[in-house]
Formats: structure tokens, C-alpha cells, sequence
């Protein structure tokens, strides 16, 4: 009896394998071939999967934003998270230690944007479209807090919202390439931050 295939675990290491290949050997000098060779494949079952490597680098932006939106859509109003303002400051640490925990595969997102941009291909407008939902998260969390009397009235949610994300982008940066990142300092920035909106301070 042949051996039954996960496709979805397929993919993830597919994926995984040809972002190690992309930053190693920059994303112009990669191909298809070289990707199918490393992950044990056919050239033909790799095209099963991906087209090119653009779609492998949109399916491995939107694997890692889709889980984190739906899990932080749900952390956002679960009130056993505290508040509006606890809430916030419990999805932005947790967006910290996921980027922790997935340092090497952050760095190699990064990495591939970095070369891809020097070789003039751009995904900067994937990684917006995919991230967005983020701040309209913050936006809603904030709005949320402002109507329930937990967030100061004259709270500048576009500004607020803008600034979170910001500063973990600014955060993720520093994970994937900087070696002295303090989680637990990057923690107490953001709670100071927030803080500071709190009616109940």
C-alpha cells in the first residue's frame, strides 16, 4: 500500500527548505531544480505545489500571518486577557517571543527581502497586504477601549496603532540580525507605551 502524503506538512517543508536555498544563494541564482533536489522531490511534484519562487515566497508570508491573525482576532477579545490595553500589550509580547522562537526563519523572510530587493524584485507591497490586518486590529482594540472608558478619550488611534506596529517591525529586525536583543527591555517599552493610554493608571 502506498504511503499517504500530507500535503499541508509537504508544503511547510518545501517552503522551509526553499528559504534556507534563497538565502544562501540569493534569490536571483536560486531555481526550481535546486529546490526540488534539496527537499528529495521530482522537479515535476515540486510544480504540484509551487509555480515559481514568487509563489513560494507569497505562500510562506501568508502561512506565517494567516496563523498569527487568527490567533491574535481571538486573543483580541477574550477578556480573560484583561482589557483593551492588557490585550494589546498580550498580543505584542507574544508577537516577541514567536519572532524569538522563529528567529532562523524570520532571518531567512528577511534575508530573501533584503537580496531580492538589491536584484530589484520587490515584496514590499506582499508583506504590507498581509500585515495590515494587524493594525486594524490595534485600531479596533483601541476604539474598543476608548468607547468602553479603559482607553483616554483623546487617544490617537491611527498614531497609536502605527506606532505598535512600528516598533515591532523595528523589533523583528533586531531578533533576526542584532545579537544583544533584550526581550524582557522590548517587553518594558511596549507596556510604558501603552501604559500611558490607560484611564485606570
Amino acid at each position: 500500500m502506498p504511503k499517504k502524503i500530507n500535503h499541508e506538512e509537504r508544503q511547510v517543508m518545501i517552503l522551509k527548505k526553499a528559504l534556507e536555498i534563497f538565502a544562501r544563494d540569493g534569490y536571483k541564482d536560486s531555481n526550481l531544480s535546486t529546490i526540488a533536489e534539496e527537499c528529495g522531490l521530482s522537479r515535476p511534484t515540486l510544480y504540484q505545489y509551487f509555480r515559481d519562487k514568487n509563489e513560494i515566497y507569497y505562500y510562506a508570508v501568508k502561512l506565517v500571518t494567516g496563523k498569527m491573525f487568527a490567533h491574535y482576532s481571538t486573543m483580541a477579545w477574550d477578556t480573560s486577557f484583561g482589557n483593551s490595553i492588557d490585550r494589546l500589550i498580550h498580543i505584542c509580547y507574544d508577537i516577541v517571543d514567536q519572532a524569538v522562537i522563529y528567529e532562523g526563519e524570520l532571518q531567512s523572510l528577511m534575508d530573501v527581502m533584503l537580496q531580492s530587493k538589491r536584484e530589484h524584485v520587490d515584496f514590499s507591497q506582499i508583506i504590507m497586504k498581509r500585515t495590515a490586518k494587524l493594525t486594524i486590529l490595534f485600531k479596533r482594540l483601541l476604539n474598543s477601549g476608548i468607547k468602553n472608558g479603559e482607553v483616554i478619550p483623546d487617544c490617537d488611534i491611527e498614531m497609536v496603532s502605527r506606532h505598535l506596529f512600528t516598533l515591532l517591525e523595528a523589533f523583528c529586525f533586531q531578533i533576526a540580525f542584532l545579537g544583544n536583543f533584550s526581550s524582557s527591555d522590548s517587553k518594558v517599552f511596549i507596556s510604558t507605551y501603552l501604559d500611558f493610554f490607560r484611564t485606570d493608571k
